[in-house]
This record gives C-alpha cells, structure tokens and sequence, in this order.
C-alpha cells in the first residue's frame, strides 16, 4: 500500500513538473508563429485531364491523429488543437460554415453549439422547509471535446503539364459524436463544411505536435498539405448526389467498398505510366 501512495506522489509531481515546464517558453524563437502559407500553384482547366471527388473520414482517435485531438485545453505556450482553432474562427466570424447537406445553406455558431450538446433547461429547486419550489434555469454548455472525426473533401486530379497526379482539400467538416439528451443513445452530428482555404492563413501559423523532436514541430497547414494524416474514403462523386458509402452498405461491406474505392484510385495513378 506504501509502495502505492508513493507511485501516486511521483506521478503527481512529475506530471505537475512537466506542465510547469510547458510555459517558460523556448530557448530560441521559433518562426511557425510568422509563418504564411503557400500558395496553390495556378491551375488551367486544360491541364486537368481527370479528377474525382472524394470524402474521407478522419478518426481523432486514431493515434496518429491524435496531434489533432490534444491538447484538450489551450497551453501555456499558445498551443491548441485542431478543432478548437476551427471553432473560435467560426464564433469570430472570420470563416463561413456551411450545411452538411446543402451548402448553399450557411450555419452560425450557435447552430452548431446547440449541436455540440449546449441547450438551456429548467429544474425545480427547493427553496424552504415546506416544500416550496421554484424555477431555475440551467445552461449546458457545448461539449467541442466530443468532436472525436473530421470529414474531408477534397479532389483527386491529373495534371498533364507536371505529369502528376495531385490532390487538394476542399473543405472540412467536424462531426460530433456525444450522447442524445432525450433519448440517451449515442449520436453522431455533421456540424457543417468549412473551406479549407479560408483556414489556411491560421494553420500556417500554428504549432501541431510531433513525436520525437520538439525542434522539428510543423504547423497545422503542413500536416494537412503533407498528408500526415490516417483516414478512410467515405464516398467519391456519383450519379446519385454523391452519397456516402453507408447509405448503401452496412457492417464489413462499407470497409470492402472504402478499400474499393481506395484501390481504384491507387491503380488509377500506377496505370498512368508504362514500364
């Protein structure tokens, strides 16, 4: 039992040493912060002899997603997750959300709040010995640390004059994935598609974790644009408005289509050149 309380002590005193240690700052300043975005290269139509669009789904959980997910809250030294530098531009106005399912129709912060779990309800509370009660208001706020996906759009390309097949991402939309209120069953909810370049200019200039080597951290632009990421295909463009892959496949068969799709992507590039 000793021995117990005393692990406890040392893992106590190392974790609060480690968050001491995460706001004295660098020994050297770090250029992330000033950091700008690289532009897309001009693109003609006539050079675009093939593209698809494709959905993929992103899992936080994943562990090599988790540089997305963590840290939950903001650190000392100015560093934060994915999702929450997505919120706080969405609350600010700066970059416009949009309707999962028709993106013609633009969503506030307060639509996806309410989506995230925050709602005001009413409970009756006891006020003296007698019995009298009376009404209190009570405010549920938004649970963003329950955003646990990302879903990404984005079109696969070839372009004739580089002789490459290419990809750029098109926009990007959190699902949340708490429990119903009413009904306490699981829920999973699109809060609404962000343009990826809208958000750009921000993730060039924000730090995402790296194992291993804290002088070689990269921004949040470079980890999307260099494809760091883990994910599966969701959907690709067709003739039926682009529906997802389980709207016609449950259980182990939305996985074989998602390799599918996968693999007809991947002999598509290979097929390209002769050897």
């Amino acid at each position: 039992m000793k021995k117990i309380v005393l692990g406890i002590i040392a893992l106590t005193f190392i974790a609060g040493l480690a968050r001491g240690q995460s706001s004295f700052g660098d020994i050297y300043q770090k250029s992330i912060p000033d950091a700008k975005k690289i532009s897309y290269p001009y693109l003609r139509e006539a050079e675009v002899i093939w593209s698809k669009k494709y959905t993929r789904l992103i899992d936080l959980r994943e562990k090599v997603n988790q540089s997305l997910y963590y840290p939950t809250i903001k650190l000392n030294d100015g560093r934060e997750n994915f999702v929450s530098l997505l919120l706080n531009e969405v609350k600010s106005g700066r970059v416009n959300v949009y309707d999962f399912y028709d993106i013609s129709v633009p969503r506030t912060y307060d639509d996806i709040s309410k989506n995230m779990g925050a709602r005001e309800r009413t409970i009756q509370v006891q006020i003296d010995a007698f019995g009298g009660t009376r009404d209190s208001l009570i405010k549920d706020p938004a649970k963003p640390e329950d955003i646990k996906q990302l879903m990404l759009y984005e079109e696969w390309y070839f372009d004739k004059k580089l002789s490459k097949l290419d990809v750029r991402i098109i926009a990007i939309c959190p699902v949340y994935m708490g429990i119903d209120p009413q009904t306490s069953q699981p829920t999973r909810v699109y809060l609404g598609w962000v343009k990826f370049d809208e958000m750009r200019d921000l993730l060039a200039s924000k730090e995402a974790f790296t194992s291993n080597n804290d002088a070689q951290r990269i921004s949040y632009d470079d980890f999307f644009m260099q494809r760091r990421f883990s994910s599966i295909f969701y959907g690709e463009s067709n003739v039926f408005n682009d529906r997802m892959i389980n709207e016609y496949s449950v259980g182990r068969s939305t996985l074989f289509e998602a390799e599918r799709i996968k693999t007809e992507l991947f002999n598509f590039e290979h097929d390209l050149w002769e050897y």
